[in-house]
């Protein structure tokens, strides 16, 4: 577990799949995560996968949930997502970030991306991540550059164009 000055980070537990699937049916979420909301065993699925990263590579995705509140917020972290974009994309570190509408603007993606990344490079000593996003996404581009990623490509992935992007922390930093 990760504790920020807001928020919690956690492997997923089944009690989050509810909360999981509100999130991913939320027009406003699901805009930018393929244009159509998750159904219910699409949600099952990607939790059990989440759990699964957590179990063989030691590493993955975090639900995130606010102190304060107790609240599932949503997730972030690093996996392995096999996408099969070639050499300088897989067998990287993937980022990823999705957290409910509520929060969005509110900085709570970046206090806890930033955590996990922390978490990731202290625990994993790797120095490179790689992310995939839209476009379109400008907050999340923005977001991204906050982190440090760079763009270095652009691929199709599904169907869509995507801005591919890497992070790489000083090898002395680490």
């Amino acid at each position: 577990m990760i504790e920020t000055e807001r928020l919690l980070l956690r492997p997923y537990v089944l009690a989050e799949y509810q909360s999981y699937l509100a999130m991913c049916a939320d027009p406003l979420v699901f805009k930018f995560l393929g244009g159509r909301p998750f159904s219910a065993d699409d949600a099952w699925h990607r939790i059990l996968r989440y759990a699964g990263h957590w179990s063989m590579l030691n590493y993955g995705i975090f639900a995130v949930i606010e102190k304060n509140t107790g609240e599932y917020i949503g997730e972030t972290g690093i996996a392995d997502f096999h996408r099969g974009l070639g050499n300088a994309f897989d067998g990287y570190g993937e980022a990823s970030w999705t957290f409910i509408s509520r929060v969005h603007g509110r900085g709570f993606a970046l206090e806890a991306a930033g955590a996990a990344h922390q978490w990731y490079t202290d625990n994993l000593r790797q120095n490179r991540t790689v992310c995939l996003i839209d476009p379109v996404n400008t907050a999340s581009l923005k977001m991204a550059g906050r982190l440090g990623y760079n763009a270095f490509d652009r691929r199709d992935y599904k169907g869509q164009s995507l801005v591919v992007l890497e992070r790489t922390v000083p090898v002395s930093l680490i």
